[in-house]
């Protein structure tokens, strides 16, 4: 069966024709729901899944590691970018992606971007309009085509109406500008390609709350990102669940591990082969001990182990 051929009005319909405001998506609200169909919770207005606040804050303390590998697992194997330039080394990112792709400016294309824009209420350049539609918690997420020179999508004047936004940082495949700026907004971070004192040139937005690519990754609207020092893994919404409650049993297992070497209680062949029932039942026992340890309830945690091999 052959796939139809898409006009240029029908590319920029789709992209652009179901904005009624500054404010509503980009694609089709059911493009997007069917774009992320495995995710049966709750969803933002613009149809991104809304990934609850509470495991936003406990994806902030696991490792990447940890998360890599339960997706990798499930076969999910293009979701960690790394090579970044930071603005600051010990600012994590945690939240909900708001995705925007960037192509080479032309200029009969960008004069009917803009003037559509224009009619929807849309205000500045194409690189505000994604700004515009953030709300507290999302994570700006660009395609820039790794654009250096005349690639900056953002200053500390952008900067600080994200932060003012979101609470949160930006992951560019792109430069920013204005560094020392950007190093004084508390809690804010950008995990960039690099730094340029250029100005954005030759450059428009085609697509917003779109999948994008970010270098060897793919990123959907409302998956959960998560940025460190060793680089950004984007967690599927219906994967993060699984990924945060996974990354938080195997740090608590580390932390008794780690204890128990210590103390010469146990060998290291022991702790990282197949536990024991003995073992088992000290680490139940450690557990009793140390309730400040887990990070979630403790029959959430009761409930997963159930299901866990260890």
């Amino acid at each position: 069966m052959k796939l139809p051929i898409l006009s240029l009005t029908t590319i920029l319909t789709l992209t652009f024709g179901s904005l009624q405001t500054a404010h509503s998506q980009a694609i089709p609200k059911e493009e997007l729901i069917f774009l992320t169909s495995e995710w049966k919770g709750e969803r933002f207005p613009d149809g991104r899944p809304k990934i609850s606040d509470d495991l936003v804050r406990r994806a902030k303390e696991i490792n990447i590691e940890e998360a890599w590998v339960v997706l990798k697992n499930e076969g999910y194997n293009c979701q960690f970018e790394g090579n970044w330039k930071i603005v600051h080394d010990d600012v994590v990112i945690a939240g909900r992606a708001l995705t925007a792709q960037f192509m080479p400016s032309r200029p009969d294309i960008e004069k009917n971007i803009k003037d559509r824009g224009a009619k929807q209420g849309r205000i500045g350049n194409t690189n505000s309009w994604p700004i515009d539609m953030l709300s507290k918690g999302d994570v700006y997420v660009a395609d820039g085509m790794g654009k250096i020179v005349e690639g900056t999508l953002i200053g500390d004047n952008l900067a600080n109406s994200i932060f003012a936004k979101t609470g949160n940082g930006v992951v560019f495949d792109a430069s920013v500008r204005d560094l020392d700026g950007l190093s004084k907004i508390p809690g804010f971070n950008a995990f960039v390609r690099d730094f340029d004192p250029s100005y954005l040139k030759d450059a428009v937005v085609t697509g917003i709350n779109t999948p994008i690519r970010i270098g060897r990754a793919v990123v959907l609207p409302g998956d959960l990102v998560l940025a460190k020092k060793e680089g950004v893994i984007f967690v599927p919404a219906h994967m993060v669940e699984k990924v945060v409650q996974t990354a938080e049993f195997i740090a608590l297992r580390d932390k008794f591990g780690i204890q128990m070497l210590k103390a010469g209680k146990y060998t290291p062949g022991q702790i990282d082969s197949q536990w024991t029932d003995t073992l088992k039942n000290d680490f139940l026992k450690w557990l009793d001990n140390n309730p400040n340890e887990i990070p979630m309830k403790r029959s959430e945690l009761d409930e997963y182990m159930k299901k866990r091999t260890w």
